[in-house]
C-alpha cells in the first residue's frame, strides 16, 4: 500500500514536471572595466557574439586578452556607437587579434585620425560594413538583428535616411550614438552610447517602447544625459555605469545618480565593482562583479513598476549569420570599381564604405575583369 502511494506521488510529480516549459539557455552581457570609456560583450544563448564599443586606447592590452578568453573565433558583429576615442580606442587591436565578420557604426563622419585608421582596418579585415538603416518598405520598424534562441538586438537610433542626423547639438557625434535594445524572454538591456538629451527627446517623440530591465547609462553618468523623462520611459531596474576611477570629468555626476535613484534603479559602476557580468535566464537578470562586493544582485525581467505590461518586440531580421548588404546609391555613369591602398578587395564606386573612408591611396578600375585580376570583390557592396 505504501509502495503504491509512493508510486502515485512519483507519477504526479513527473506529470507536473512535463507540463513546465524548459528553462531558457543563459544570455550573458559583460560590461568590461576599461577605465574612462565603454566596452560591452553580448554572448547570446546560441553563441552569437556582439561587441559594443572597445574602450580607450590604454585599455586594449586588457581588453583584447579578455575578449579572446570569452570568444571562440571571430566576433559575429562589432558595433561602434560613435566615433570618439574612449569608445573606439581598443577596436583596431580587437579586429586584428580577434577578428569580426561584420562591423556597424552610425555612418556619422568624424575627422579624427583614430577613426580614419579604424575605417581602414575595417575595410581591410572585416567582410561586411553595416549602418542601422531601417527597412525602407517599413520605415517605422527598426533594424532588428536576430541572435538566435529568441534573442534579438533592435537599433533605435540613428534612423538615416528616414530621419536626418541630429545637428547643432552640444556634441553631434554623441547625439548620433547608436541606441540599441537587446531582448531575451521577458528581460531586456538598453545600450545608449553617449546619447545626449536631444537623442533622448527624439526617441521619446517617436513613442518608441524604451522599457528595459537593464540600462547601460549614457555618457558614463554625465549630467546632461539620462534625463528624467527618458528614465521614466525606460524604467530600469538596474543601471550599469562604465567610467574610470577618479576620472577628470567627475563621472558619474550627482545629478545623474539622483535621477537614477528617483527611478529606483540599482546602480553598478565599473570604477567601483570592476567588470560587471549580467546573466539573463529570460525571466531575471543576475549580476556578479569582478571585485565581488556583496552577494549577487538579482532583478526580475521587465521594467520597474508593478503594473508594467509585457515587452513586445518586432520580428527579427535574421542577419546573423546571414545578412543583407547595404544598397548602394545608384550612379549616373558607367560603373567603375575602386580599391583602397593596402586592401585586398575592391568596391563599387558608389559604395558606402568608400564614401566614409579617409584613405588617400585609391586604384580606379574601369571594368570589373581588371579589378578581379588584382583583388577580390568586397562583401558589403558585392561589386
Amino acid at each position: 500500500m505504501a509502495f503504491a502511494r509512493h508510486l502515485l506521488a512519483l507519477l504526479l510529480l513527473l506529470a507536473a514536471s512535463s507540463g513546465r516549459a524548459a528553462p531558457l539557455k543563459p544570455l550573458s552581457v559583460y560590461f568590461f572595466d576599461v577605465g574612462q570609456g565603454d566596452a560591452a560583450l553580448i554572448v547570446s544563448p546560441g553563441g552569437k557574439t556582439v561587441l559594443i564599443d572597445a574602450g580607450p586606447p590604454e585599455a586594449d592590452e586588457r581588453l583584447v586578452p579578455r575578449v579572446r578568453e570569452l570568444v571562440q573565433g571571430p566576433l559575429d558583429l562589432v558595433i561602434l556607437t560613435h566615433p570618439h576615442l574612449d569608445h573606439l580606442g581598443g577596436m583596431v587591436r580587437v579586429l586584428q587579434k580577434v577578428g569580426a565578420r561584420r562591423f556597424m557604426d552610425p555612418g556619422f563622419d568624424h575627422p579624427s585620425e583614430a577613426y580614419r585608421k579604424l575605417l581602414e582596418v575595417v575595410g581591410h579585415d572585416v567582410g561586411q560594413v553595416m549602418t542601422p538603416t531601417p527597412n525602407p518598405n517599413n520605415p517605422e520598424v527598426p533594424l532588428t538583428i536576430g541572435l538566435g534562441e529568441g534573442a534579438s538586438l533592435s537599433i533605435f537610433w540613428p534612423r538615416v535616411p528616414q530621419q536626418p542626423f541630429l545637428k547643432d547639438t552640444r556634441s553631434d557625434p554623441n547625439s548620433n550614438s547608436i541606441v540599441a535594445r537587446l531582448s531575451y524572454g521577458g528581460t531586456s538591456f538598453l545600450f545608449t552610447g553617449d546619447a545626449e538629451p536631444e537623442t533622448e527627446a527624439a526617441l521619446l517623440a517617436r513613442s518608441v517602447d524604451l522599457r528595459a530591465t537593464v540600462l547601460k547609462v549614457a555618457h558614463h553618468g554625465g549630467r546632461y544625459s539620462s534625463t528624467a523623462p527618458f528614465l521614466a520611459a525606460v524604467r530600469p531596474q538596474a543601471a550599469v555605469i562604465s567610467c574610470g576611477a577618479g576620472n577628470e570629468y567627475g563621472h558619474p555626476t550627482a545629478e545623474a545618480l539622483q535621477r537614477l535613484g528617483a527611478q529606483g534603479a540599482r546602480v553598478l559602476r565599473t570604477d567601483r565593482e570592476g567588470e560587471v557580468l549580467a546573466v539573463s535566464d529570460g525571466e531575471r537578470v543576475t549580476f556578479t562583479t569582478r571585485k565581488g562586493n556583496g552577494p549577487p544582485l538579482v532583478v526580475s525581467g521587465g521594467p520597474a513598476g508593478p503594473s508594467a505590461p509585457p515587452l513586445v518586440d518586432v520580428p527579427a531580421r535574421e542577419v546573423l549569420p546571414k545578412t543583407e548588404p547595404r544598397t548602394p546609391t545608384p550612379g549616373t555613369g558607367p560603373t567603375r570599381y575602386v580599391g583602397l591602398k593596402g586592401s585586398k578587395v575592391f568596391h563599387r564606386e558608389d559604395c558606402a564604405t568608400l564614401r566614409r573612408s579617409k584613405a588617400q591611396g585609391r586604384t580606379i578600375y574601369t571594368d570589373r575583369d581588371a579589378a578581379l585580376r588584382e583583388r577580390r570583390p568586397s562583401e558589403d557592396c558585392k561589386p
